[in-house]
Formats: structure tokens, C-alpha cells, sequence
């Protein structure tokens, strides 16, 4: 069973669609880039995947279930910009949300539960390469450490599917290098199923397993939206190599 599927799905903004007529069945496991000219509709689609947004029309359902109308830990998300919270050190964001799981009104635990959390977390921090920065705060961070410590954060709920937004546009293209490996090995690892927006071609063809393309095919009629034109099935073409930290 697909762990996705979006069954004849349009999005409509104040009689303007944005999207029309989207079926795509993304199976468990996939990569999944997605890609199209700026004001297409990826962003919006990922937003649906995120219960950020309902539907106009059609139906996205979960393993067969509708998604849930608002967002879960079962699907994280990594944005363009880093969503991590300047006032909370490393540790204590990539800890947060297993406390906020646990502890949805005092976001915090204590005891041997605390010390659990926080084992977690600083063996996460080794999996993302930022163990040695666990008592920095996000502004002391580069650009590659912080998007790494998003990544870290998104992948302490364990979520099933991950949902990336851009995630390294704003890096430079070193680093931007390194985090791709780094992404590819933690999907690998992990067996989850990643669904990534991206401007960059190249990008998409070196990480997804799939391409598929959003185009608006009459851009200035707004009674048509943009359609899913292309689906491609890839090998990504990303060499192996270390890691910086």
C-alpha cells in the first residue's frame, strides 16, 4: 500500500486555482523531489501533506486514511529558513520535541525520563555531526550546523514521512554538498519516506528516487493551475563521501 496518495486534488485561492487535477501515489520508502517554476503550487502541495492546508477539491489519505486535519509527528518538516528556536541551546532543541510529545503543557520532564531524553538527543547530535556544539545556541551556529540541527530536530519524533520546503537553498554550495550526503544517509538509514521541494534540477536528479514536475500550463488563465506534467523515476547520482562536521 502507498504510504501517500493524493487522488484528483485541486487548490483554489479566492477563484484563482492553483492547483488542479493532482494524482500522485508516493509508495514508503520513496524520495520524492518535486520541482516547477516559481508560483506553481509545490509549496502549497507540501502544506496539504502537512495538514497546513485542506483541499479544495479530492482527497490526500495516509496508508489509506485521510490525514489528520492538523500536523502530526508523524510527518515532520525542514523549511528554507531554519526553524529551530534561537532562545534553547542545541541539546535542549533537538530534545524539545520528545518533551513537548510527552509533556504538551509544561514542555518539559524531569528525573530519569529527562535524562533519557537528553542520552537521545546528544546521540542524535553524533548522527548529525553537531555533538560538539550541544551547549551552543542556534545564532552561534554556521549556516550547515543550523540546517543540520533542524534536521536533528525534525528526526527526534521518528515521523514516517519527512517533508523538506527548500531546505538548502540559502547555503552555500560546499556546504549545501555536504548536507545533501548527509540527507541521502539519514534516509537510507532511517527507511522514511522524504518529499522535497526544490528550484534546483540538478538537486532533485542527485537525491529523489522520483522527479515529478508541477507546470502551469496556461499561467495567465486563472481558471487553470498548475498539473503534475512529468513523473520520473531516477537513480540518484550522489558519490559517497565524508561528511564534514
Amino acid at each position: 500500500m502507498s504510504t501517500i496518495e493524493a487522488k484528483d486534488v485541486w487548490q483554489i485561492y479566492d477563484g484563482r486555482v492553483v492547483l488542479e487535477k493532482i494524482n500522485i501515489s508516493i509508495n514508503e520508502g520513496s524520495f520524492v523531489s518535486i520541482v516547477g517554476p516559481s508560483g506553481c503550487g509545490k509549496t502549497t502541495f507540501l502544506r496539504m501533506l502537512m495538514s497546513e492546508e485542506t483541499p479544495s477539491r479530492g482527497t490526500i489519505t495516509l496508508d489509506g486514511k485521510p490525514l489528520p486535519a492538523e500536523p502530526t509527528s508523524d510527518r515532520g518538516v525542514v523549511f528554507q529558513r531554519y526553524s529551530v528556536f534561537p532562545h534553547l541551546t542545541v541539546l535542549e532543541n533537538v530534545m524539545l520535541p520528545l518533551e513537548l510529545a510527552a509533556s504538551p503543557l509544561l514542555s518539559r520532564l524531569f528525573g530519569a525520563r529527562r535524562r533519557a531524553t537528553r542520552d537521545a538527543a546528544r546521540t542524535m547530535l553524533e548522527h548529525v555531526g553537531l555533538h560538539a556544539a550541544a551547549s551552543f545556541y542556534p545564532a552561534q551556529l554556521s549556516g550547515g550546523m543550523q540546517q543540520r540541527l533542524a534536521l536533528a530536530q525534525a528526526l527526534m519524533a521518528k515521523p514516517r514521512v519527512l517533508l523538506l520546503d527548500e531546505p538548502f537553498s540559502a547555503l552555500d554550495p560546499g556546504t549545501r554538498a555536504d548536507i545533501h550526503v548527509l540527507t541521502k544517509r539519514l534516509w537510507e538509514e532511517t527507511k522514511m519516506t522524504i518529499v522535497m521541494v526544490t528550484h534546483d534540477i540538478s538537486e532533485a536528479f542527485r537525491l529523489g528516487t522520483r522527479v515529478i514536475v508541477f507546470e502551469r500550463l496556461n499561467p495567465d488563465d486563472p481558471a487553470h493551475g498548475a498539473r503534475m506534467t512529468h513523473d520520473l523515476s531516477v537513480r540518484p547520482r550522489l558519490k559517497d563521501k565524508k561528511v564534514l562536521a
